[in-house]
């Protein structure tokens, strides 16, 4: 092959090298602020609800200022305490509720 038959990249009409990036966008964390709302009206033993609900807001303006990583941080013990209050909440309930049947059926025997 002759040289100077050969194209070089800088030849008008003919392709140069190319470079492709390629940027993957972070996905943005969920906040979690309705499950908060919920464990804050129904269910909020020892105040865990309002803490959960307060990182949850948190999350939210992390997202909105486009701090992915705190927002990532905020959502992580957001979950947390939703995880705690929805748990301790049922316990709480379930206990109430045995007790309730518990004391129905001891009145209803003693009459």
């Amino acid at each position: 092959m002759n040289p100077a038959i050969q194209p070089t990249p800088g030849q008008p009409g003919q392709p140069g090298p190319s470079v492709v990036q390629y940027t993957v966008a972070a996905e943005a964390p969920k906040d979690h602020v309705l499950w908060s709302l919920f464990t804050f009206v129904y269910s909020n033993p020892c105040c865990l609800g309002l803490v959960a609900l307060i990182y949850s807001i948190k999350t939210r303006d992390r997202k909105w200022t486009g701090d992915v990583e705190g927002a990532q941080q905020y959502s992580a013990k957001a979950r947390m305490f939703n995880i705690y209050a929805t748990t301790l909440g049922a316990v709480m309930f379930f206990i109430a509720f045995v007790f309730f049947c518990v004391r129905l059926s001891t009145i209803g025997q003693s009459s």
